[in-house]
């Protein structure tokens, strides 16, 4: 049998990470009732982008949406922080897993953006949900020794080397994006330890459990996701506006007085 070859992850990275260095030379624009604050958009590909949202807001109404709703009423698996005394259901049990598996290249991350302590962190969950938590179904990382995960991406490493974060993009089921966090999607991938160590359906089964478990944010949010997919005038510039006020808030790219979570502070680009 053929043995299972991955891509060579250095030229990939490099190719993808030129791209979007390319791609950022495009001219920021301010779109008409961008909010008081005036954000500043660059979206040069909004045509393209719009046909993408299309398919992604009806993939969400037919499918990931219906999903999400029953993650939701397992238990309200998406709330956090999580009762460690209440039981969990097993869709629940396959979300801790996918985020378990999600944390070896969180420690690497970690590493690359200078911060030890939080690559610590992420490994000791690691070490202790993939033993104790019987291959991280359960959390007793959190739940009895109180460490919490340091959530970030290759993207955030580009934040932290300089890269600004490029045009506005729209990915077909990944959804808002930047060419930055676009290519740290892919880098990802590419450094994760767990990719390097196991064989292909392996490797194939722990994306697939990182996917499920994307469904536990998609219930957490799923009221505001459906309000502003199905509730807005425009949902692609709804989508935008918020994901880039969100992303450049947790990248520390935006004032610090701006809470993504404050509802008066969510601006609707098509109010008076």
């Amino acid at each position: 049998m053929r043995p299972f070859r991955r891509p060579y992850p250095p030229v990939l990275a490099l190719v993808l990470t030129a791209l979007v260095v390319a791609g950022c030379a495009a001219r920021p624009v301010q779109p008409e009732g961008a909010g008081q604050d005036g954000i500043v958009i660059n979206d040069p590909h909004e045509a393209q982008n719009r046909r993408i949202h299309a398919f992604n807001k009806g993939l969400d109404a037919r499918i990931i949406g219906p999903v999400a709703n029953l993650v939701k009423g397992d238990g309200d698996a998406a709330a956090a922080p999580r009762d460690p005394d209440a039981p969990i259901g097993p869709l629940q049990m396959v979300i801790n897993a996918g985020r378990n598996l999600s944390l070896p290249v969180k420690s690497v991350n970690g590493l690359l953006q200078g911060k030890p302590r939080d690559a610590g962190a992420n490994l000791t969950r690691f070490a202790v949900n993939s033993t104790l938590g019987l291959g991280g179904l359960f959390d007793p990382a959190a739940d009895s020794f109180g460490v919490t995960e340091r959530d970030t991406d290759f993207g955030q490493t580009l934040a932290v080397w300089g890269v600004p974060e490029g045009a506005y993009v729209e990915l077909p089921v990944l959804g808002p994006s930047t060419q930055r966090d676009a290519v740290g999607q892919v880098v990802d991938l590419l450094i994760d330890p767990l990719y390097h160590l196991l064989d292909g359906r392996q490797a194939g089964a722990v994306f697939g459990l990182r996917v499920a478990s994307k469904a536990g944010d998609r219930a957490r949010f799923g009221d505001t996701v459906d309000g502003i997919l199905q509730g807005s005038a425009d949902s692609y510039a709804q989508t935008r506006l918020i994901w880039l006020m969100n992303r450049r808030h947790d990248l520390g790219e935006t004032s610090d007085d701006y809470d993504p979570y404050d509802d008066a502070q969510v601006m609707d680009p098509y109010a008076d």
